[in-house]
């Protein structure tokens, strides 16, 4: 079975992580997408950041309907930060069958250099680098570590970087919709509408437990 992990804070969860991972699941051919939140995520600060039971309802609610995609709460269970290798390591403890295709964002890879134990990541899963175009798979060549470039193997036919493990960096661009959580959480504060930008059940839930300091009106 190949899984997609997909992680994040998720706060709130938007339309745009949704058609991104549907788009990802559908051009890549997994079985299953993750839908991992984040306990402490390690390169974000606290500030503003929902609890975690709440954001885990948000994704739980934004996924219903969906037979391809499931939650999980393998970093809430834990303590401590959410760090990406430790959350890998022990999903294959737990599928030691399943072949994993974690999915990253373009400007967040450029930054794999400074999560813990980055090196050892690209042994454990595929990477699926996502970005709205336009595009270039240069810019995955160009934005690996420098200490690893000599572990990977560019296939011209695939456009793939391969690992020498025998896993891979992939390229997927995706749809531009331009929605973000920061965004989302801001127009919540100037008491604006968020209708369409999340998923109907999520607005309601944001109202019902007057998250992001603002009570969303509905009709």
């Amino acid at each position: 079975m190949h899984i997609g992990i997909f992680g994040g804070t998720f706060n709130p969860i938007h339309l745009g992580h949704l058609r991104s991972a549907e788009e990802v699941r559908e051009h890549q051919r997994l079985d299953r997408i993750l839908f991992i939140p984040s306990a402490t995520p390690p390169h974000k600060q606290a500030t503003g950041v929902a609890a975690a039971h709440h954001r885990l309802a948000m994704v739980r609610l934004a996924i219903r309907g969906n037979p391809y995609f499931r939650v999980s709460t393998i970093e809430l269970e834990r303590t401590g930060r959410s760090y990406s290798i430790d959350t890998l390591r022990l999903l294959h403890q737990r599928l030691p069958r399943a072949r994993f295709a974690f999915i990253i964002g373009l400007d967040a890879f450029r930054e794999i250099a400074t999560w813990k134990d980055y090196h050892s990541i690209f042994g454990l899963t595929d990477l699926v680098v996502t970005s709205r175009p336009p595009y270039a798979i240069s810019s995955i060549r160009n934005a690996l570590p420098v200490a690893v470039r000599t572990q990977f193997c560019y296939q011209p036919k695939t456009r793939t970087l391969e690992h020498r493990t025998g896993h891979r960096i992939v390229f997927q661009p995706l749809t531009d919709l331009d929605i973000s959580a920061s965004s989302i959480r801001a127009q919540l504060a100037r008491r604006q509408s968020i209708r369409y930008l999340v998923p109907i059940a999520v607005e309601r839930y944001i109202a019902r437990h007057g998250l992001y300091a603002r009570r969303v009106g509905l009709h």
